[in-house]
């Protein structure tokens, strides 16, 4: 029995553009309600959110029933956490503050078996391989892993190219936010300048024929950036979209009093 199909890692693959969100509550109940949702894909926030290995696994297993696509963001391209998320059967990871190429190749060699990698080899005992049930898993893991790496510097933006340029990179997400604090733009990732950067670098990364990944929570960005060429295009966040709903409720009814 061979490894579990990756809907998520095929749809890029044949171009299509896929709708995401943050998940960033870091709560199975909210998770699951996401996943209700009809989001393409949802982001379990390692980096961003009050997640450690035990809460990313819980919310993997409470999205195994939802038509979403479960991508986890670990907290740094650190080799034991991506092997514990993948372990814990995790199929596409995101991985923050990639600046270089050689980062980018650990990486590759972090999700991937040897002789062509360095992931170790205990799936036997694991949740990806169900446990020992799927007996391929060591022989065909490694074209269901979906690696996405984030640019979101300067210098990032720099090395692009060199990134684009190694296999077994799946995709590449801008980050607006990081991205405009380190073009002395804090808190302004709709500044030209940073509009521009991002634009170049999704239509650059679209050219190379990796699929290009974005989050943005402002309409017309969004629209341009698909224009652009992002294919995996996050639109919210389950935390802004708690607070901000309930911030409108509780000014509507307050209003009401003056």
């Amino acid at each position: 029995m061979p490894a579990p199909h990756n809907p998520f890692k095929q749809a890029l693959k044949d171009g299509k553009t896929v709708f995401g969100c943050w998940l960033g509550l870091a709560d199975t109940f909210s998770a699951e309600l996401m996943g209700t949702a009809g989001f393409d894909w949802l982001v379990i926030d390692g980096e961003h959110a009050p997640n450690d290995l035990r809460s990313i696994l819980a919310q993997l297993q409470v999205l195994e029933a939802s038509p979403s696509h479960p991508v986890v963001r670990v907290p740094i391209g650190e080799t034991y956490l991506i092997k514990q998320v993948l372990d814990a059967g995790a199929q596409t990871v995101l991985v923050p503050m990639v600046d270089n190429a050689d980062q980018a190749r650990q990486l590759v060699r972090d999700v991937t078996y040897p002789p062509q990698g360095d992931r170790g080899v205990g799936y036997a005992v694991t949740r990806a391989a169900r446990f020992s049930q799927i007996t391929d898993y060591g022989l065909t893991a490694n074209d269901q892993i979906c690696l996405l790496v984030q640019v979101e510097s300067v210098k990032g933006l720099a090395n692009l190219d060199e990134i684009l340029s190694i296999d077994g990179i799946d995709g590449v997400f801008i980050g607006p936010a990081d991205l405009a604090a380190d073009m002395g733009q804090m808190g302004n990732a709709l500044h030209p300048d940073v509009q521009t950067a991002i634009m170049g670098a999704l239509t650059k990364i679209d050219a190379s024929g990796k699929a290009a990944g974005i989050l943005s929570t402002h309409d017309e960005m969004t629209h341009d950036a698909i224009k652009a060429g992002a294919r995996f295009v996050a639109v919210g966040a389950d935390i802004l979209i708690l607070s901000h709903t309930a911030q409108a409720l509780a000014s509507k009814w307050q209003d009401t009093l003056k």
